[in-house]
């Protein structure tokens, strides 16, 4: 039977009926140990109460009404945001990809308005930006660009960690310079402090902006609310979405006063963004996750289960490689291909998420507890000890 969907996606032959916590339910009863949370998105597990109760008691008064209003969720969330980050004004999307849409437009409006024809925005090797035409020309690798042409032009595509690349190709006629401070899809690739620091120093000196795209590292996943902050530096702008919405479509773009000058009345809209439900989660999450003692909780957590998966390395030696990653963005780095270990963890019922490098992403719920971080390791040992048969 053809499927109605368009077939853009290799899916796994599951489905899932419902969740709780860290534990998806199959059609069949079947539970699995869920460490990919949708893709790092499910920041607080599947069917947090403090959640439900939040989208439920929204839902009951309003959903949507457009930007042609002022809505009051809308403005707190912003608030907080803009409180507890680098940032002075905040913008609200539906999702990363048109985040860094709006990224690359505030960047360039930016050096139209001084006057600056400049337009090059240097990027990097193994970067995930989203998957529309801007996003894709962005990161430049030829399995997002193949078959996508013409694409849109002024970026520069440098090799992960060419220093000496970076300081010959920026310049005076940068506009930006947009990076991951670990790369999700890249394979779980932190950004060392040193060379966060460095590159805010480069920005500095040629007048460039600095964009960090915090869509899948940052809402409390390295231990900070954003991962930058390990560094103690900040960006110009930032692109914000997957945890801040809790499992609800949300995203936004995070800004200075100056970054964001050029951005006036009628240059950007978004019809949903910003709409008073997915404000009232991501206000709900904001609280949870920015709290002191929930990031330290992650951090505990994040330690716990890194010191659990460098024995499993030690154990499985054909298998793997290393692990990679802070907090609760993990990766194991395999020696066998990563895509045979996701399907021999469907067999040991817990759910991993494949990426580039043969690297295998580990991104559970923030939330997750010491219990199931043992079941997790078990659960993960069974996999290896299968695919190593």
């Amino acid at each position: 039977m053809i499927s109605a969907v368009l077939p853009t996606y290799n899916r796994a032959p599951l489905a899932f009926t419902h969740g709780a916590g860290s534990w998806l339910t199959a059609e069949d009863g079947t539970r699995y140990l869920d460490l990919g949370a949708g893709i790092a998105v499910n920041a607080l597990g599947h069917a947090h109460p403090a959640l439900v109760e939040t989208i439920s008691a929204q839902a009951a008064k309003l959903w949507h009404v457009s930007n042609v209003y002022r809505i009051p969720e809308q403005e707190r969330l912003a608030e907080m945001l803009v409180e507890k980050t680098f940032a002075d004004t905040v913008f609200f999307t539906n999702s990363g990809t048109e985040a860094a849409e709006l990224a690359i437009k505030m960047t360039r409006k930016y050096w139209t308005e001084k006057g600056d024809p400049r337009v090059e925005i240097i990027t990097f090797a193994g970067s995930f930006h989203g998957r529309s035409t801007g996003a894709i020309a962005a990161a430049g690798s030829e399995k997002m660009v193949k078959g996508f042409g013409p694409l849109m032009p002024g970026f520069t595509h440098l090799d992960w960690a060419d220093h000496d690349g970076l300081r010959a190709a920026i310049t005076r006629k940068t506009a930006a310079v947009m990076i991951e401070p670990v790369q999700g899809e890249g394979g779980i690739r932190p950004v060392p402090d040193q060379c966060l620091k460095g590159l805010r120093d480069l920005c500095d000196s040629v007048g460039a902006l600095l964009i960090f795209d915090e869509v899948q590292c940052g809402m409390g996943r390295t231990g900070r609310l954003f991962a930058h902050e390990w560094s103690g530096i900040t960006p110009d702008i930032m692109m914000v979405a997957k945890g801040i919405g809790g499992g609800f479509p949300l995203g936004c773009v995070l800004a200075t006063e100056n970054a964001a000058s050029g951005m006036t009345a009628g240059t950007h809209g978004s019809t949903y963004g910003g709409n008073p439900l997915g404000c009232a989660v991501g206000a709900k999450v904001t609280e949870i996750v920015s709290d002191d003692a929930f990031l330290a909780e992650v951090n505990r957590k994040g330690a716990l289960f890194r010191q659990g998966l460098e024995s499993l390395v030690a154990s499985h030696p054909k298998v793997f490689e290393a692990v990679r990653g802070m907090g609760l963005i993990l990766g194991l780095k395999m020696r066998l291909p990563n895509t045979d270990f996701v399907k021999a963890g469907y067999a040991a019922h817990v759910l991993t998420i494949a990426a580039a490098d043969n690297v295998i992403r580990l991104l559970p719920a923030l939330n997750i507890d010491d219990a199931d971080i043992a079941e997790a390791l078990r659960r993960l040992d069974t996999a290896a000890s299968q695919i190593a048969a």
